[in-house]
């Protein structure tokens, strides 16, 4: 039986048994990332679709993914390669490639715009190690490496990444313990910590998917901008104010078909309550 490191579930895995996330599996002397290589989706995307406003704005970056996902939000925009039944299948049918490959790969689209690689799509701190010997190699040959991730992982895993990681969106769900937990399978505390180390080593941008009902009131934004405007950087100098945030639009989808589409007057009202606090206030899907 080991113990797997990577999030506050800390599952113990027998030999050839699956984690909660889909992705680790127990070895006979740890556990160890099963989707290592594995890439489900693979595409040059603009800079600004991770989202991200304030880096590199108006270049593509190279963005793969993987499969499996720690959190179980309803609402997920990928739950095809996250936690869907069909994520399970990309465990046998996923293409396998190298940290070479998937750089050599990013060079070659360097004539179109390519500054890196983006590891995104389903949540890539899970196969931390695929990222940390990627994102190496990657930086060895002058580009950039993101990370768009929900946050929900130890700092043993920032500590593990982070010196070759130069930006990062992390999701910040909501602001209510609660609703994390009941709602999303996660653990609040763990994605502000995570957040908080992150700004001090790389640039970050956060999002917050705003679904009626459950994360839209004016309050929560509030609570949520003026903590995000406490975050200090590496020196210790109060930085948060100048850490963009993206308010983005629901739409119904996968387990969530039970309510309509965020109003558009709803994203425009809480950015609004956002910018009080904050300097770079962004809206999407509107």
């Amino acid at each position: 039986m080991s113990r797997c490191h990577v999030c506050f579930r800390h599952c113990d895995l027998k030999e050839g048994s699956m984690g909660f996330c889909g992705a680790r599996i127990g070895l006979a002397d740890r556990v160890a990332d099963s989707n290592y290589g594995k890439i489900t989706a693979l595409a040059l995307d603009p800079i600004e679709k991770k989202p991200l406003h304030r880096f590199y704005p108006g270049s593509k970056i190279l963005s793969a993914g993987s499969y499996g996902c720690n959190l179980r939000c309803p609402f997920c925009q990928n739950s095809e390669i996250s936690w869907g039944e069909e994520s399970a299948e990309f465990t046998v049918s996923a293409e396998t490639i190298t940290p070479e490959q998937l750089v050599s790969a990013a060079e070659r689209q360097k004539k179109n715009g390519n500054i890196g690689i983006a590891f995104t799509y389903n949540e890539p701190l899970i196969g931390y190690e695929f990222v940390r010997d990627t994102a190496r190699l990657s930086h060895e040959k002058g580009m950039k490496n993101v990370i768009v991730s929900n946050g929900t992982a130890e700092l043993s895993v920032l500590e593990e990444i982070g010196p070759y990681i130069d930006a990062m969106n992390i999701d910040l769900k909501c602001f209510d313990p609660d609703t994390y937990k009941h709602v999303m399978g996660g653990d609040m505390r763990m994605t502000m910590e995570f957040i908080t180390e992150a700004v001090k080593i790389s640039h970050v941008e956060l999002t917050c998917l705003i679904v009626p009902g459950i994360n839209d009131s004016h309050e929560m934004i509030k609570e949520m901008t003026d903590w995000i405007a406490s975050l200090k950087d590496a020196s210790g100098n109060v930085c948060g104010k100048d850490i963009p945030l993206h308010v983005s639009r629901f739409f119904p989808c996968f387990h969530m078909t039970d309510r309509p589409p965020t109003p558009v007057g709803t994203v425009y009202g809480l950015a609004e309550t956002a910018r009080e606090t904050l300097k770079y206030v962004y809206t999407g899907n509107c």
